[in-house]
């Protein structure tokens, strides 16, 4: 088995799929499985690192810090060089070709699809219609090019469900792991004051719903709670949160370097925010549940599979809903709910998905369960 990824579409908001590909191809390599990563850049390079080669491709910038691969057939030429059994794309822009230069050669092709089309522009856009349609089009395409095409949510999953069951392809949920001795709790961590100490890390990018974070906080503070919110991340929307935060205790702090140090902050805090209703997974919530910090999300998308009735709390997705969640998650014993956040987090173990994507890329079907640990409640993630 020779495995090839390619992640297209690479930018500062991608942080969580680029750590989703390193982790997957860390655990091909360490399984023994030869391994090749191709993806876009500013100039043409080839790098050699203990998990495979690296192959970055020269790309155009194409908004938002973004780059993306135009050109597939220079994939494939790298591809037929390296000559793999698999290909595992994250990416629905531009290498649908590549699934057919796979098809033809009898190479199983991957679709790792990690972000939900229709909520991810309706998000970025703030338009309710004329998105189906096209969205619809485009994952018809997708799931007649790819043999298999990977979810890590039910949320996710319900994008491509009827079609994938009409094109006869295969549609699996698998889900993604978190760090857990990165993400640790913090061991001098001060126990809960009077003020109620919040946080939310992320791309400061509206796919991302920073602002209902720093509104959510902004409602505690008009209702007389005492409470501070601790932003990290940086992006292009930083200056309307400002505005959003006004006088309310809300500080940005920018890009954490390193991920202890951004373990360590989240750790710290008593609630972490992460309230994007249009998530597919979330590894930020997982990074926050497992620093044994509680999680206040969504009653919407995929992160809210992560949560459970003892690890967090949920609420519609508006500052007054999502308040209300805060306050009453802050009102059960401290204690209990970090150890449950921490308990949860431990669930999701990136072995599990390194052993269901290699099922995979070997032709075979992974488990029923694929990994996965929910939380049960499906009817709300409509």
């Amino acid at each position: 088995m020779r495995i090839a990824q390619l992640a297209n579409f690479i930018g500062p908001a991608s942080g969580g799929m680029k750590t989703a590909v390193q982790t997957l191809g860390e655990g091909y390599t360490e399984a023994g499985v030869p391994r090749l990563l191709v993806v876009p850049g500013p100039r043409d390079a080839r790098t050699q690192t203990e998990h495979g080669d690296v192959v970055q491709l020269r790309a155009p910038r194409v908004g938002g810090g973004y780059r993306l691969i135009v050109e597939p057939w220079r994939v494939t030429e790298v591809l037929e060089q390296f000559g793999p059994t698999s290909i595992e794309i994250s990416d629905k822009a531009t290498l649908m070709p590549v699934a057919h230069w796979a098809r033809r050669r009898g190479v199983r092709s991957l679709l790792f699809s990690h972000e939900r089309l229709d909520a991810m522009l309706s998000l970025r856009t703030g338009w309710e219609t004329g998105i189906a349609a096209p969205v619809s089009v485009l994952n018809r395409m997708l799931v007649r090019s790819f043999d298999e095409v990977v979810v890590t949510s039910r949320f996710a999953m319900r994008e491509f469900q009827h079609l994938a069951a009409s094109a006869g392809t295969a549609l699996h949920r698998i889900s993604l792991g978190v760090d857990l001795a990165t993400f640790a709790p913090t061991p001098t961590r001060e126990p809960r004051g009077d003020v109620l100490r919040l946080v939310h890390a992320g791309r400061l990018s509206r796919e991302k719903s920073p602002h209902l974070a720093v509104a959510t906080a902004v409602a505690l503070h008009e209702r007389g709670v005492p409470v501070h919110l601790d932003v990290y991340g940086t992006g292009p929307h930083r200056d309307e949160l400002e505005e959003i935060a006004g006088t309310a205790p809300v500080t940005f702090h920018g890009h954490v370097a390193g991920r202890r140090a951004l373990a360590r902050r989240l750790g710290e805090a008593d609630i972490a925010l992460s309230v994007c209703p249009g998530e597919t997974f979330g590894l930020a919530v997982l990074e926050a549940l497992a620093c044994g910090t509680p999680v206040v999300t969504a009653a919407y998308g995929g992160a809210l599979e992560l949560v459970d009735d003892l690890s967090g709390a949920w609420g519609e997705p508006d500052p007054d809903s999502l308040a209300d969640a805060v306050l009453d998650l802050a009102s059960r014993p401290a204690e209990a709910t970090r150890e449950a956040a921490r308990e949860r987090a431990e669930q999701f173990c990136w072995s599990h998905t390194v052993r269901d994507m290699l099922a995979l890329h070997a032709g075979l079907t992974p488990g029923p369960t694929a990994g996965l640990v929910l939380a049960g409640r499906e009817e709300r993630t409509a």
